[in-house]
């Protein structure tokens, strides 16, 4: 069985053509196709171009802006970097200045204690100069008697007699001083 399902209605004056191809309708599609298109015309000149157009102002106004905050951050940059440098500069040279204070500062002092050291050691070498000179005086002393006695033991023992003590004496003392 078959079923037919169209609703629509064959009109008489419809030739079966596409109708905006239809020349009875060309006037008036050609009206308002003009009054649409001054319309539209009309609503992008006064309104979406202008907006658009300040849209676009807009954005370039905050770009330049923005290059300009830029070129100011980067100068203030450059200029906290020059002071840094120019501070650890300063640093520097402070620390160098105060390493060669302390360093002639420490040198003063090593030098007054050497000389310090120095001089009691002066003192000490003359005292003990001093000592030995008695002590080497004392013993010359000593060994003037010793050598007497000794030659007098000697000059007996191979003599069998005892010498003049004015003759030995003489004696040791030209040995001494020769």
């Amino acid at each position: 069985m078959a079923t037919n399902s169209h609703t629509e209605v064959p009109s008489e004056g419809h030739k079966g053509g596409f109708p905006p191809f239809d020349s009875s309708t060309f006037t008036s599609q050609l009206v308002w196709l003009a009054i649409t298109f001054v319309v539209l015309y009309v609503l992008m000149a006064k309104v979406t171009l202008p907006r658009l157009g300040g849209i676009i102002e807009g954005r370039q106004k905050r770009i330049e802006g923005d290059i300009a905050d830029a070129a100011a951050m980067k100068t203030q940059s450059d200029a906290a970097l020059a002071a840094y440098e120019k501070a650890l500069a300063d640093a520097r040279a402070n620390a160098q200045a105060i390493a060669n204070e302390t360093r002639e500062k420490q040198a003063a002092e090593a030098e007054a204690r050497r000389k310090q050291l120095e001089d009691g050691l002066n003192v000490k070498l003359a005292e003990a100069e001093k000592t030995i000179t008695a002590t080497k005086q004392a013993a010359m002393a000593n060994v003037r008697g010793i050598a007497t006695d000794a030659t007098k033991a000697i000059v007996e023992q191979l003599i069998g007699k005892a010498p003049a003590d004015a003759s030995v004496d003489a004696a040791v003392g030209e040995a001494l001083k020769g």
